[in-house]
């Protein structure tokens, strides 16, 4: 593997201007691809094999011409204090809007509150219930604008009048997060190089990463189906990891130019060894993404493609763009101090063995000695800070070991207490009209009315079809937990019903969770009893069904994922114990993450300080794409420090000073990787949407346990309490696992020397900077 890197990079950078050309004309293709395209379909609410989406297809079936899932606005209407909604002015303004949006396009119709009996008891509240034929995506502007009239005419009457339901759903405020995300990974960029150049083209490449994988999921949206979302999330992913492959190769490029390597080689022999790890790195993050699509939902199958291309292409770019770029630049990227002295070394350069260039080659042959030593050259700055925690961790691996681990162990106790669900209207902010409705039925009618249960009740093979469907509805009312249960609506055919059952609790608690599963326990008595078979569903139920499966498949998920990752690993690093210590370790780093994402938005332990406004279940898909994403970003750091480790052991270095080498030349490095992910991850928490707050609250929670917990405390105590048995493989396994060099050891044996190495660039290079 290194050696074909190897060759790959010297074309590169030799061919620099093709190169280039050729990541640009595929840029533009795509680009152009993505004008010519079909709008992108939205994100599909189909979840094959739960009982909520297999009541949704029975629906569209028995009441053909309307969409189970079609848009619907609850029009909420709260008189003033000491008034009731039922007096003659009230009454009329509300009747005058029913009567406005009824005649309006799209609506299939508009239920009065005065004829549904759907005012309280108080008669201080009431709601109004408008459907339309169509989804709310496919909702016109006209529609929702005669909605809105309507209801400013209602409010001038004097009216509290707010809309809930999905009809006039208000988008979420957009933050600044991919901007937040470039800034503060330019910082950290230019803190840890010192060089403009330096900082800009990992942020180069991953933009140009990001543009191509955008603009190519754009294109094939309409035959492949990705969503906006599935763009959101490689976009996401895009920055993340092409930064920091890029800067991996980058720091490695630097630091085989401080050996005495000309551009050339060195950038050869950074994309040979440093490139490496990208390779397998990248492949851990696509297993864990492609690993989406055994939990059965097509929609985060789609986002693990969509995303899995995008980190494919990041991969590409740093194997043969960043060299390329190299090769315009090769001095800019350097450290002042060795730009300085890569100038004057040309400018009086006498021959190829002239007095300066022997010195020069002397004065960074020492100084790479001594920085293989976990030393500094005389007169120099003090040791690197990683150098000296890993000789802290080395010299106390138990103490480190035992506080690491019962650290993020005690993190991960309240995700014993994970409840998962969708958040709804409840989670909104208090600014937003669908969460001023949520709690003004709430306060009128009681929690449970936000999340009726709807029960689709077949009675195709019935004798009698009312009776069946009397006795469905009359022991769901008997059922503790249901408040009221409404009149049932037939079909045309007389052949299937609809009844709306009203639980006592809201749609995100526990109790309406065990209400749900114990209906469902009931179904065979209820069955048998009426000769009627129905089931339950509604948006409260779809959540509770969608939770159910993502927690089943999570067990499933977590082995296929861990299990191939655990295979790459080994053929990496030639060990059974170090893929088994990184497995262990990123299941501590995750487990800490769910518990501080259950303390702060279920439990809502400094939610204020995140501005969660309501806390509640976690949303379903979240531990998966924890366990997704974070596991593939975790191996990364796993990937680019333990190689290192591991080849200052192959060179005779004993374990101990292995870690410190290996910490010596990837800390730093990692440390700037980890914050620049945190930083894209965390500035999605800007946004004014709780799901989005959670999705960027966890993965930045994760990276930091896993980056500066786990791989900085956790990793190198394990490696000094196992010593040597750390690199064990099992002979049969040596014989079998084939070879793939990630750490460069055939390009140690083949690579010439730093003199040879100047010569050969001396020759091909015509490069002035």
């Amino acid at each position: 593997m290194s050696t074909f890197l190897h060759r790959v990079a010297h074309w590169a950078f030799r061919r620099r201007r093709t190169v280039v050309l050729v990541w640009v004309a595929v840029l533009a293709a795509v680009f152009l691809g993505a004008a010519n395209s079909s709008e992108a379909p939205e994100d599909s609410a189909s979840l094959p094999g739960i009982e909520s989406q297999q009541a949704f297809d029975l629906l569209d079936e028995r009441f053909p011409g309307t969409e189970a899932d079609g848009a619907q606005a609850r029009v909420v209407f709260v008189a003033a204090d000491g008034q009731q909604v039922t007096s003659t002015a009230n009454r009329s303004a509300v009747d005058t809007l029913v009567d406005e949006v009824a005649d309006g396009p799209q609506v299939a119709g508009a239920t009065s509150p005065f004829d549904a009996h759907a005012v309280s008891e108080d008669a201080s509240t009431a709601y109004a219930t408008i459907t339309y034929r169509t989804t709310a995506d496919d909702l016109t502007e006209a529609s929702k604008e005669a909605l809105t009239e309507a209801v400013e005419h209602a409010r001038d009457a004097g009216l509290t009048v707010e809309v809930g339901g999905s009809a006039l759903e208000t988008e979420p405020a957009q933050g600044i997060g991919e901007v937040l995300g470039i800034l503060v990974a330019a910082a950290v960029l230019l803190i840890t190089f010192g060089s403009l150049a330096a900082a800009g083209l990992p942020l180069l490449t991953a933009v140009l990463g990001v543009g191509i994988s955008l603009a190519t999921i754009t294109a094939l949206g309409s035959a492949l189906g990705f969503s906006s979302t599935v763009g959101e999330l490689a976009m996401m992913l895009g920055l993340a990891v092409g930064i920091d492959y890029s800067l991996f190769v980058v720091s490695r490029y630097r630091e085989e130019r401080a050996k005495g390597y000309q551009a050339q080689e060195a950038a050869a022999l950074a994309v040979g060894t440093a490139g490496s790890a990208v390779v397998f790195a990248g492949l851990t993050v696509v297993i864990a993404l492609l690993g989406l699509s055994v939990v059965g939902v097509p929609t985060l199958t789609k986002m693990g493609i969509g995303s899995a291309g995008t980190v494919l292409v990041g991969v590409l770019i740093a194997l043969t763009a960043v060299p390329a770029l190299l090769g315009f630049w090769p001095d800019a990227v350097l450290p002042r101090r060795d730009r300085e002295g890569a100038r004057r070394t040309r400018s009086r350069r006498p021959g190829r063995f002239g007095r300066n260039r022997n010195w020069t080659w002397k004065w960074n042959w020492n100084r790479w000695n001594w920085n293989r030593q976990g030393t500094t050259p005389p007169g120099t700055a003090r040791t690197p800070w990683g150098v000296r925690w890993a000789r802290f961790v080395t010299r106390r691996p138990v103490a480190v070991l035992l506080l690491t681990v019962v650290g993020l162990g005690a993190l991960a106790v309240p995700s014993l207490n994970l409840r998962m669900g969708m958040p709804g209207a409840e989670s909104k902010p208090t600014t937003t009209t669908e969460r001023r409705a949520y709690d003004a039925l709430a306060d009128g009618f009681g929690p449970g009315f936000n999340g009726p249960l709807t029960v689709v009740v077949d009675v195709k093979g019935a004798d009698d079809p009312a009776a069946a469907v009397t006795g469905v509805s009359d022991r769901l009312a008997d059922t503790e937990g249901i408040v009221s249960v409404s009149p049932p609506h037939f079909n045309e055919a007389k052949d299937t019903a609809v009844v709306s059952a009203v639980p006592s609790t809201g749609p995100a608690s526990e109790q309406t969770q065990d209400l749900v599963r114990t209906i469902r326990d009931k179904r065979p008595a209820i069955e048998s009893a009426t000769g009627a078979e129905f089931q339950v569903t509604g948006a409260t139920a779809l959540n509770i069904d969608v939770g159910r499966k993502m927690q089943d498949a999570l067990v499933p998920y977590l082995a296929v994922v861990v299990g191939l990752a655990f295979l790459l690993l080994m053929v990496v690093f030639r060990s059974i114990l170090v893929p088994v210590k990184a497995a262990l370790g990123f299941l501590l780093s995750v487990g800490a993450a769910l518990g501080a994402i259950v303390t702060v938005f279920q439990e809502g332990h400094g939610a204020g300080v995140f501005g969660v406004e309501e806390t509640g279940p976690i949303m379903s898909t979240m531990p998966i794409f924890l366990v997704g994403i974070v596991f593939g970003l975790a191996m990364d750091y796993q990937v680019f420090l333990v190689s290192r480790i591991r080849e200052a052991h192959i060179h005779g270095e004993q374990p101990g000073q292995a870690v410190v080498t290996g910490f010596r030349h990837s800390a730093q490095v990692v440390g700037a990787a980890a914050l620049i992910m945190m930083a894209v991850f965390g500035g999605f928490m800007t946004g004014g949407e709780s799901m989005v707050k959670m999705v960027g609250f966890g993965l930045a929670s994760a990276v930091f346990f896993d980056a500066f917990v786990v791989r900085m405390a956790f990793v190198p105590a394990v490696l000094a309490l196992l010593g040597k048995r750390a690199w064990w493989l099992p002979g049969p396994l040596d014989r079998l696992l084939p070879r793939v060099d990630v750490e460069g050891e055939a390009l140690t044996r083949r690579a010439p020397a730093p003199d040879d190495a100047s010569g050969d660039d001396d020759r091909r290079e015509s490069v002035t900077v």
